[in-house]
């Protein structure tokens, strides 16, 4: 099975910073599961190929955007906090 997940910005520097945040998740896979996460301009993309069960291709695609929406919120929050010091 294979996915490719695309996900957009609105600026090429979130889209990297995503990217390197979640891009650790990708080391340290079993050799019939490959994910590589990269950013290219405002997206960040993630190819995914799982060689095992169906239930381990769903759970990587899970936790792949449960850590990209972890990533956002503290993206987020440290954008406010820079926001607030700023003032």
């Amino acid at each position: 099975m294979e996915a490719e997940i695309t996900i957009e910005y609105d600026d090429a520097r979130i889209a990297e910073a995503i990217a390197d945040a979640v891009s650790p998740d990708n080391s340290g896979t079993p050799n019939d599961l490959s994910v590589k996460t990269r950013s290219e301009k405002k997206k960040v993309v993630t190819r995914i190929i799982c060689q095992r069960a169906l239930p381990t291709f769903v759970a990587t695609i899970d936790d792949l955007l449960f850590s990209v929406a972890t990533a956002e919120k503290t993206l987020q929050e440290m954008m406010k906090l820079r926001t607030r010091t700023s003032v």
